[in-house]
């Protein structure tokens, strides 16, 4: 009798949950990273960029995702106060129903931050890690500048650390079907065992943090900084690197990447300037 109703419950629970999968709603975000105000013409103007992320946003407002999430490089020289003026003036130009999010780059608080660096990020736009839910998916926000470059902040890099393992144990027990890391820095641009350069994470902090982030669940990794797209997997682990909706270098051409989000998946799509659809199609 005790082992019928056990089935039962199990049973019931596994229906629940079924059906809890099938009624969730899809959705879907852009990603933009660098739009690097000032970046086309060295500093002494940010024209282009204006043109640039305006079109953005109001791309944005005509599709109306379900967020915005910049990834890094808001602006081309750190702490520029017209440069960061510029970015915010478009910003708020996103329909209040929007949600957007802000994450730090390099150009941001400098290849190597330090803790005033970091504290003039926070003033202007808050915290430089941070977590938030949006429908099943947790996105985990980090600056990748501390993991790439902590040694004039170890404190500040300790802090991102410790705050990271007990976010990703929270977003593994949430419920949430899908666990997102989104920063600036990709972890990987061809395999996870690359060798460091520039545009990746150094290998001494990104392979124990790819086995903390597949322990957790983790299966999507969202990064800008290359100017260019790169898509590479590790196992279940996708690093997906978005061109930039500032200056590209290369061949690549100035974007976004539309991402749409169901129950099961995460599935996207680079859409460059020119090239952008009408409307955000429910896959």
């Amino acid at each position: 009798m005790r082992t019928a109703i056990m089935l039962i419950l199990l049973f019931g629970l596994a229906a629940t949950s079924n059906t809890q999968q099938q009624n969730t709603p899809s959705f879907s975000f852009l990603q933009m990273s660098d739009p690097q105000f000032g970046m086309h013409a060295k500093d002494r103007d940010f024209s282009q960029e204006t043109a640039n992320y305006d079109f953005a946003i109001a791309t944005a407002n005509r599709l109306k995702p379900q967020f915005v999430i910049v990834c890094g490089d808001l602006v081309n020289k750190p702490g520029d106060a017209p440069q960061i003026a510029e970015y915010r003036r478009i910003s708020a130009k996103l329909d209040k129903g929007i949600h957007i999010y802000h994450v730090a780059g390099n150009h941001d608080v400098g290849n190597e931050p330090t803790p005033a660096t970091l504290e003039a990020w926070k003033k202007i736009f808050g915290p430089d890690h941070y977590s938030f839910r949006e429908g099943n998916l947790y996105g985990l926000v980090l600056n990748s500048s501390l993991i790439h470059s902590p040694q004039n902040a170890p404190l500040e890099y300790a802090e991102q650390d410790k705050w990271l393992h007990a976010e990703l144990a929270k977003a593994k027990s949430s419920g949430a079907t899908h666990i997102v890391i989104f920063q600036h820095h990709p972890w990987f641009l061809e395999n996870a065992a690359e060798p460091d350069q520039y545009f990746n994470i150094p290998l001494v902090r990104r392979t124990p943090l790819l086995a903390d982030f597949r322990d957790a669940g983790v299966r999507y990794l969202f990064s800008g900084h290359y100017h260019r797209n790169a898509l590479a997997k590790d196992g279940l682990l996708e690093a997906i690197t978005t061109g930039p909706v500032g200056m590209p270098l290369g061949d690549a051409r100035s974007g976004f990447r539309i991402v749409h989000v169901t129950a099961n998946s995460i599935t996207h799509e680079y859409a460059e300037f020119g090239a952008l659809p009408n409307e955000l199609s429910k896959k």
